[in-house]
């Protein structure tokens, strides 16, 4: 007998000691968090994140010690009315000697008033980068609060990147606690509906938040190697519920389903040992697609995709081991409990009722009938659909979502604006950075002040007092040009634009030898999306060999490998063409009161991002759903017959799992952050097109017209074929040809005798079909009663 694949050796011991198995998972989860806490989690520094030119000059500045430093700007006003100068300057007194105090502070700036003498600014400076200054920046709030409690005729606030990026987080962590209150009641909802069980819906989410548990953990241990950006909690969430209830769902149905058809003749052993020969074997599949198709964002070489790539890789990893290992333990003690409670019940003289298999229903009938019954009318119609939602894609206009973007519902946000009103020159600026050869000091100083006269005479720059910084050495310079529009404005843009193409070459240029080169928020956008569009074709090509390879090695089909891949590209632009229509176009705004601000542009990271995550996720209805045709297909079924049978076995459950997605992505479009919600609004359209369209409708219509050619080049469901043909040939003891033979209706009673053939050594093995109807394992033969 050949040695079983790990995955239903792992299946057997948990089956067999389910014990353990159970108290080995909590173990497991409670290691991976008191290891992720020990350790801490490593947040990505000032250095991660620098990209193309806005990367080069941050490090000649970091190495020179001229970086600009990060600053909090405390402003004092009134809600209405004019500003009673006396008492500003008494609460800016009160707010220099407190700040001063702190140990968090280096400096303190005279009191500006702005121009319109509405708003008095004291700027306070920081220690260490623009990025650490956030785990600094809570003393300062404080002290300002205080300021506040102490001049109550006054508006006393605080604004900066450092506050502004606290302020964001803990905006964050309220969203994501919002999330979940909405995601688990709308999620017990839909597994009651399913099951009907509340034992069975807590098997599920029992798994889906330990599984996220033990990923957080093993997230912040990892982080020492990948830094977090930040964004690790929020995608090991986002993913987490929906796939860790995906994954225990397909195998929590196909167990109940063994148990229907078994009618009480098989123990619970069994009954998992056939579970995890199928669902078990299609769940890890399917992980082991979204963690390989996840990968691929490594290849930007960009933090913020790496966290992304690293915390969804994690907790998926988590949820399938733990649909591997703990859950046929799980389902091994409950078997065992209403084995039990059925035997008592025989005991008192109770007749028990016989559960009847569970059918799809009339709209699941009428919802097959298109691909079954006219497979190319529908084939047709379904891609043109698909292709009309897809269309906007093509005008989809990307930027780096920033400052100017975030929800105005955030205390923080109000603050800034109000700030820039007040001092417009603070909204943005460019470091232009400079390193000379020693002796060129005078040449690099001429050249920055004819740089600064250059400026000073365009409109896109701010006039004001030169902000020059030079190193103890003389040779690395920083000049400060502000910009008075927002980040992302066309005058922003232009500013850069002249700078580098412009008034760069021609003053500093003209230094032999001399690095120079722009930094500062503008440019890092600049440079950042550049980065990404350079990276994308690269990505895209790997993401697209490696879906093929993946599919071809699962099911043993080029046809197939090519059909998945032009699915999934057809679902993921039929993603971005939806999304470009609520939130480029505005139609978020109108139905759901979206900010206009936070939905005029798609972010930059949310296009890859997708497409990597949804090819991923895409893979998990592919695997199921063809899993189930091949099964029948196997057992000599006609490919048309086969299609219909496996989609009937399949649908319910993979549209209740897609329902689930679909609640869990979809919360994510009322947080704060628009990146966020694009992501989460994105996910869900995907995935409901992907469920309800593409597999179907798309899928089965295309595998119905192809035939046999479907499975080309396998030769194993010819065999199959060929075997069903001779034995329906074959003559009969009476010499009169053998009936057809038929797979086992559902529900009828099966002999589980026969001896087992060896389960394949592969995850794209076949399964083999029982005689009975059942998938065959060892379980399923040495555990009958």
């Amino acid at each position: 007998m050949k040695k079983q694949p790990t995955v239903l050796r792992a299946a057997h011991w948990s089956a067999l000691h389910p014990g353990r198995a159970i108290a080995g998972w909590f173990v497991f989860v409670a290691l991976c968090l008191a290891a992720g806490l020990a350790l801490g989690n490593q947040r990505a520094g000032d250095d991660d994140f620098q990209v193309g030119e806005s990367g080069r000059a941050f490090a000649l500045a970091i190495e020179a010690k001229v970086q600009d430093r990060p600053a909090e700007h405390v402003m004092i006003h009134t809600e209405s009315g004019p500003l009673d100068r006396e008492a500003a300057d008494a609460a800016a007194r009160d707010v220099t000697a407190r700040m001063e105090k702190l140990p968090e502070v280096t400096g303190v700036a005279d009191p500006v008033l702005s121009d319109n003498g509405r708003m008095l600014r004291v700027e306070v400076s920081m220690k260490g980068t623009k990025r650490e200054a956030k785990d600094y920046v809570e003393p300062l709030l404080e002290q300002t609060a205080e300021v506040q409690e102490a001049h109550p005729g006054l508006v006393v606030e605080q604004n900066g990147d450092a506050s502004v990026t606290y302020g964001l987080e803990k905006q964050r962590g309220k969203d994501l606690t919002k999330s979940e209150l909405i995601t688990l009641p709308v999620t017990l909802v839909t597994l009651l509906v399913v099951f009907g069980s509340l034992v069975m819906i807590s098997v599920p989410l029992l798994l889906a938040v330990t599984s996220i548990l033990g990923a957080v953990g093993l997230s912040m241990v990892v982080s020492h190697v990948v830094p977090d950006s930040g964004l690790g909690m929020n995608m090991i969430l986002l993913i987490g519920m929906a796939v860790g209830v995906d994954y225990t769902l397909f195998y929590l149905k196909r167990e109940r389903e063994e148990r229907e058809l078994a009618g009480g003749r098989l123990l619970p052993e069994a009954l998992v040992g056939i579970a995890a020969a199928t669902s078990g074997r299609a769940v890890v599949v399917s992980a082991l697609a979204v963690i390989v198709s996840t990968a691929t964002l490594f290849l930007a070489d960009d933090v913020i995709f790496s966290t992304l790539a690293t915390g969804t890789i994690i907790v998926v990893f988590v949820a399938m081991i733990s649909s591997v290992t703990v859950l046929p333990a799980l389902l091994v003690t409950i078997g065992r409990r209403m084995d039990r409670k059925a035997r008592r019940a025989t005991e008192r003289g109770k007749k028990l009722r016989r559960r009847t298999p569970e059918k799809n229903g009339r709209v699941w009938a009428a919802l097959l009938k298109p691909a079954q019954r006219r497979p190319a009318a529908t084939l047709i119609l379904s891609v043109l659909v698909m292709l009309g939602l897809a269309a906007p894609a093509l005008g989809m206009d990307l930027r780096v979502l920033n400052k100017d973007t975030h929800s105005r519902q955030i205390p923080e946000m109000r603050a800034y604006d109000r700030l820039n009103d007040a001092f417009p020159h603070l909204r943005a600026e460019h470091w232009v950075v400079v390193r000379a050869e020693a002796g060129q000091e005078r040449q690099v100083a001429a050249a920055l002040d004819a740089l600064a006269d250059k400026a000073g005479r365009d409109p896109a720059f701010a006039r004001t007092p030169r902000e020059l910084r030079t190193s103890a050495d003389g040779r690395t310079s920083l000049l400060t040009l502000r910009v008075p529009y927002k980040l992302s404005s066309p005058q922003a843009k232009a500013s850069l634009d002249h700078l580098r193409d412009d008034y760069l070459p021609a003053t500093l240029g003209t230094v032999e030898g001399a690095e120079y080169g722009v930094d500062g928020p503008i440019a890092v956008d600049r440079d950042y999306l550049d980065n990404q569009n350079e990276k994308l074709p690269l990505i895209l090509a790997v993401l697209l060999l490696v879906t093929f390879v993946m599919t071809v090695l699962v099911f043993g089909s080029v046809v197939l490998g090519l059909i998945g891949v032009l699915l999934n590209l057809l679902s993921v632009a039929a993603a971005f063409g939806v999304l470009v229509v609520f939130f480029q176009w505005g139609l978020a705004s109108t139905l759901f009161g979206f900010e206009h601000g936070a939905t005029s542009e798609i972010g930059s990271r949310v296009p890859l991002f997708l497409f990597v995550i949804l090819f991923g996720l895409s893979m998990d209805y592919q695997v199921f759903v063809v899993s189930r045709i091949r099964e029948a297909a196997l057992t000599g079924m006609p490919t048309r017959e086969a299609v219909m049978d496996g989609l009937a076995k399949s649908a319910k459950v993979v549209t209740s799992a897609a329902v689930v997605m679909v609640t869990v992505f979809s919360t994510f479009v009322f947080l704060h952050l628009a990146e966020m919600k694009q992501i989460g609004f994105s996910l869900a359209v995907a995935v409901l097109l992907d469920a309800f369209v593409i597999r179907i409708l798309i899928l089965p219509s295309a595998m119905v017209l192809l035939g046999r050619a479907s499975w080309w080049p396998s030769t194993k469901l010819r065999r199959a074929a060929a075997e069903r043909k001779a034995t329906a040939q074959a003559p009969t003891p009476t010499g009169t040809p053998a009936a057809p033979a038929t797979p086992a209706a559902p529900g009828t009673p099966e002999v589980t005798a026969t001896p087992a053939a060896p389960v394949a050594t592969s995850l794209a093995a076949d399964t083999a079909p029982h005689p009975t109807g059942h998938a065959e394992t060892p379980a399923a033969t040495a555990r009958t009663r």
